[in-house]
């Protein structure tokens, strides 16, 4: 099981183009903010995601999300590469 940084609807876009969920829906706020490379999504749908922008809203901390192509899998075999070189 693949657990997220950060819940969110990956279809859910507003007006910006890009994912949005709130920070309060992150497991640890302090590693969401923009560059961050994030898995997004929940248990269920996970997905590799960039935080594009944090932007302050009425009803609390909107976090964007620029969704990376491949599945989390992809990445999890570059990490072991990158820190394990042949």
């Amino acid at each position: 099981m693949i657990t997220v940084d950060i819940e969110a609807d990956l279809n859910g876009e507003d007006e910006s183009g890009y994912i949005w969920t709130l920070l309060d829906d992150a497991r640890d706020p302090s590693i969401i903010e923009p560059g961050a490379i994030v898995v997004a999504g929940d248990s269920d749908a996970p997905a590799v995601a960039e935080v594009v922008d944090l932007v302050e809203k009425a009803a609390g901390t909107v976090v964007h999300l620029r969704l990376l192509p491949g599945l989390v899998e992809d990445y999890e075999a570059l990490i072991r590469r990158a820190i394990n070189p042949a």
